[in-house]
């Protein structure tokens, strides 16, 4: 079968190293790809937001299952537009993919139907949502409605920090119209941890637990960014945790999802927070997490692509997942400045003898080829995932090849893991 991947990111690098090795993958393509996936998959230049090209290489080449990667396409209706060519694809449709699209919608559904959250209020006016936090003070959670690459959530520790992420986004269009409301919500205290489920609609099927660590310096300082390492397991989210979790709130999810006229079908992530055991949701994103995917994916024993398919048939009933009891442990290398400004271009040391290690995968995301040279290419660049027979073991290994990759300027957390090892 052939295998249409689309994004190009350390997720999609992950989906294509794990897709590779099922017997029934006859080859890959991805678009638009980057040079770690050029070793993997035939790179095609097509943006992710270019749907009408997407669909007609998809058909020119009779794709067997087109697997779609990030955000964007999704809330753009890539799955709609396939679906009505006869074209099998992974993923949730333009309305389903409103969960994570549009967080007044999310937390709407969330009300509707019980799911533990944090309690919220939507504005559009700038004056009413000022005179909101001046009534609940802080901290509290400044939210863009809409996509912003994992950049629109504030927390604000003050009410001066609170009233700024307010006119960022509703005056000053920091996430242009994503940022038409803002969602404001109670600060919410505990562990947080990301939580994956298939499901076709109707079923789910869990994956293992993981955590990401969205802040990008040590100790969950700094600013929020799209994430800056993750590990798989999680001991925070216990098997007594997870039935929770599937009983209050992914159960609820696809029901009402189901309910609303919209199932949802593809891989779900939760974010949650967890305090005292208990789970509330902090988001919902529409596809693998970033970097969660590479650890997970790093551990997945079983094929992908059968589940894939089954949940893109609505024939998920049957699939199991198998897991690897090593850990797995994935440190982002990012480009200093991120998630703010950066300078992109930097020629990349050491990636082949990093490579050569053994339970050391590096993932490719923002990078490309110029000159012959990988060099750095975006705010995160590589998701450096080491394996172990423990958390302890796989931060090890993960920071162990990092330490044989440079480039200018780069910046990378040096806590990866450390809550799992306290946990512990």
């Amino acid at each position: 079968m052939k295998i249409f991947v689309i994004g190009g990111g350390g997720r999609e690098h992950a989906l294509i190293w794990k897709l590779a090795q099922s017997a029934q993958v006859e080859k890959i393509y991805c678009a638009p790809g980057n040079p770690g996936i050029a070793e993997l998959a035939e790179c095609i230049d097509i943006a992710v937001d270019d749907l009408d090209g997407l669909l007609a290489f998809a058909c020119k080449e009779e794709i067997g299952l087109t697997v779609v990667g990030p955000e964007l396409p999704l809330t753009m209706g890539i799955v709609d537009l396939f679906q009505n060519h006869g074209q099998l694809i992974f993923g949730p449709s333009k309305a389903a993919a409103r969960l994570e699209g549009s967080k007044s919608f999310s937390k709407d559904l969330m009300a509707k139907y019980n799911i533990p959250t944090a309690a919220y209020r939507t504005f559009s006016d700038r004056d009413e949502a000022l005179a909101y936090v001046r009534e609940m003070g802080a901290p509290i959670v400044v939210k863009a409605d809409g996509l912003a690459a994992g950049k629109g959530v504030i927390v604000a520790m003050s009410l001066a920090d609170a009233e700024a992420a307010i006119n960022d986004i509703l005056v000053e269009g920091a996430f242009g119209s994503a940022g038409s409301q803002v969602v404001i919500e109670e600060f919410m205290a505990g562990e947080e941890a990301s939580f994956f489920v298939f499901t076709d609609g109707e079923n789910v099927l869990p994956l293992a637990s993981a955590q990401d660590h969205k802040r990008v310096f040590d100790n969950d300082e700094g600013l929020n960014t799209g994430g800056m390492g993750a590990y798989s397991p999680a001991p925070v989210v216990t098997p007594e945790l997870t039935e929770t979790i599937l009983e209050t709130i992914v159960r609820p999810t696809v029901d009402g999802m189901r309910q609303e006229g919209c199932p949802y079908v593809g891989i779900l992530y939760v974010g949650l927070m967890i305090e005292n055991g208990h789970p509330r949701v902090v988001e919902y994103n529409a596809r693998f997490g970033d970097p969660e995917a590479q650890p997970l994916l790093a551990r997945m024993k079983s094929d992908l692509l059968p589940v894939l398919l089954a949940c893109a048939r609505g024939a998920l009933e049957e699939a199991v997942l198998l897991w690897h009891d090593k850990a797995a442990v994935c440190v982002v290398m990012a480009s200093g400045g991120y998630p703010g400004s950066f300078q992109k271009g930097y020629p990349i040391q050491g990636l082949d003898m990093a490579a050569a290690l053994d339970d050391l995968i590096v993932f490719h995301a923002g990078t490309t080829r110029r000159e012959g040279m990988v060099v750095n290419n975006g705010g995160r660049v590589l998701g450096v995932t080491g394996l172990g027979t423990s958390v302890a073991d796989a931060i090890d290994q993960a920071y162990r090849g990092i330490k044989m990759i440079s480039w200018q300027d780069v910046h990378y957390r040096t806590d990866i893991g450390q809550k799992a090892l306290r946990r512990s």
